[in-house]
């Protein structure tokens, strides 16, 4: 039987005290954390706009990138206004199994937090880079 991962506590309450502390109005009201592979931790909030601006999580894949963190472990979202722990957004979903299909994502409330993998917020998922073709297929056939 394998055993469930462990929720990375640490994790939200750094997602936690920025939601508190840089999370302002309506244009920032979600903060999002993630451990990399190394165990940093990298921080970002959300882009709020009518025009539908990035949710935390997605400005976090560019804050670690940014940070060259490219291979995060963990992420965890948490709401302004002490909201909690919030689960991505579908959008969200399909766009972190994409660059990180073996990432954990921390879910739920209370005594109900647990950490999942990202393929199981997305069951039976199109995962994008399966359905690419290789440089070779793309090549026009010789004559």
């Amino acid at each position: 039987m394998t055993q469930a991962p462990q929720v990375d506590h640490e994790l939200i309450r750094a997602a936690a005290h920025v939601a508190r502390t840089r999370c302002r109005g309506d244009n920032h009201t979600m903060a999002a954390a993630a451990r990399t592979q190394d165990g940093l931790i990298v921080t970002a909030v959300n882009a709020y706009h009518f025009t539908g601006g990035p949710c935390a999580e997605l400005v976090l894949i560019g804050t670690a990138a940014a940070q060259g963190a490219y291979d995060l472990d963990t992420i965890v979202a948490v709401g302004d206004r002490d909201r909690g722990v919030v689960p991505p957004c579908g959008r969200c979903r399909q766009v972190l199994l994409d660059y990180f299909p073996a990432l954990k994502v921390i879910v739920g409330a209370g005594s109900r937090l647990r950490t999942v993998s990202i393929t199981d917020l997305l069951p039976e998922s199109y995962i994008w880079a399966d359905h690419q073709l290789d440089s070779e297929e793309t090549e026009p056939p010789s004559s």
